[in-house]
């Protein structure tokens, strides 16, 4: 078993990720499971990949509840939440993983709606049910944190504006979310190997993704960058609220 966290820290715990059947989302939550907290596996359309992993999860003997959200729909989000009061009565962590953008075949601005508006919307309709000591962590990326002042690849553009556009509206929540004693933290990230994003760049820019494998950067896998995400969720936090996770030079002095 991973020691990620200490074993039975998280014991009487709840934690909820966004975007958790899968990816950097399902090994988070796979953590906090193993470090003893209840778990809310989030996902859009893969209900039987998470109630796998549920299932999982619930033979380490704590609770695991599933529940489909469509993040963009505020009455789906509502129904999430109401469920999760139902169910644990409140919540301790609150990872903001889901993200999107380069999907094919959905609205114009559907970038700024997931990865703006949506991850605004869950925080506040999360927040009556946010304990005193509670944890909120928004999973971002460098591309996306530093768009403002290093480019990135073309195809990745419009992803890249919206998450930080989403960044910046939860880091205005901070001072309120302060008041109430809980705790604010951005992880980001170079691009993470196995990701659904790496798969799409790689198709749309496969130059452009050699050229960052060869620049000799460790990229980390999904399992090392959940783990990052994980750890931010309990680490104190950080004075200027972000976690930079790997290799920053090609961004440096931004």
């Amino acid at each position: 078993m991973s020691q990620t966290l200490p074993s039975g820290s998280l014991s009487g715990k709840t934690a909820l990720v966004t975007g958790s059947s899968r990816g950097i989302g399902a090994d988070t939550v796979r953590y906090f499971a193993e470090a003893g907290a209840n778990v809310v596996i989030n996902f859009r359309n893969k209900a039987p990949r998470a109630e796998k992993l549920a299932a999982q999860l619930r033979g380490l003997g704590v609770e695991a509840l599933v529940v489909g959200a469509d993040l963009t729909d505020p009455a789906s989000v509502q129904a999430m939440f109401d469920e999760v009061e139902r169910t644990f009565g409140g919540l301790d962590i609150l990872v903001l993983n889901a993200s999107g953008g380069m999907e094919s075949g959905m609205a114009e601005d559907y970038a700024l709606q997931l990865n703006r508006d949506a991850q605004v919307n869950v925080l506040e309709t999360a927040l009556p049910l946010l304990k005193p000591d509670a944890r909120v962590v928004f999973v971002t990326s460098h591309q996306a944190h530093f768009i403002r002042t290093t480019p990135t690849m073309p195809e990745y553009e419009p992803v890249a504006l919206s998450k930080r556009a989403g960044e910046d509206a939860l880091r205005e929540k901070i001072p309120a979310l302060q008041e109430r004693g809980i705790g604010f933290t951005v992880v980001s990230g170079d691009m993470i190997e196995g990701t659904i994003t790496a798969t799409l760049l790689q198709r749309a820019n496969p130059d452009a993704v050699a050229a960052l494998r060869g620049e000799g950067t460790k990229l980390y896998n999904v399992a090392e960058f959940a783990a990052e995400v994980a750890h931010a969720a309990v680490d104190p936090v950080p004075a200027d609220h972000t976690r930079l996770v790997g290799d920053t030079q090609a961004f440096e002095g931004e």
